[in-house]
């Protein structure tokens, strides 16, 4: 069981479903005993963009430090976030630009194309929402928009097992529906806890 958990809302608005599947995944972490911590990427101040690539260090802004000593304490990372045009929202992207360096979350060997996994130990859950139906995204898109999330950046870091939740189609979704979702979500929270 995972006793420290941190949640990231990687959804830009703060009143989104996004913010309520996050707060509903907390209260179950909670409820069971675990200590949970949290990012709203809607009210951190940074810039995301990695202005000079890897060539020249962009500082990080004081919220990126803060975060960053937030992702070393957990031991369990729960990124909740919609699927816009196949992928995360620019903010997460931006966000994991900015944080998930060299030195913080891998470092490269000398001489070669290997690298050492510093997040390796922790694990994550993505808690993914869609507007497509989620067959639909497995058969056309092949999970596109988790698969770049799960493979090519949290396990490139060591971060395992990442687990996926795909919550949708929302657009258009019930109420009834949406409650159903946060109640899963609530359960997920405690599960981990």
């Amino acid at each position: 069981m995972k006793s420290k958990i941190l949640v990231i809302n990687g959804h830009p608005d703060p009143q989104s479903f996004c913010a309520a599947l996050s707060d509903a995944y907390m209260k179950g972490a909670v409820a069971s005993k675990a200590q949970v911590r949290s990012i709203e990427l809607s009210k951190i101040q940074f810039d995301p963009n990695l202005k000079f690539g890897y060539r020249k260090r962009t500082e990080l802004e004081k919220d990126l430090l803060e975060a960053q000593d937030l992702i070393r304490w957990a031991d369990h990372l729960v990124f909740i976030y919609p699927t816009w045009w196949g992928v995360m929202p620019a903010i997460l992207k931006g966000f994991i630009d900015r944080i998930f360096l060299p030195g913080f979350a891998y470092k490269y060997r000398e001489n070669s194309y290997a690298v050492d996994k510093l997040l390796a130990g922790k694990s994550s859950r993505l808690i993914v929402t869609a507007d497509t139906p989620l067959w639909y995204n497995k058969l056309a898109y092949k999970n596109a928009e988790y698969n770049v999330m799960k493979r090519n950046i949290l396990k490139f870091c060591g971060v395992s097992p990442v687990r996926v939740t795909e919550l949708g189609p929302i657009r258009g979704s019930s109420d009834k529906a949406r409650a159903k979702w946060l109640a899963k979500v609530s359960q997920l929270g405690s599960q981990l806890a």
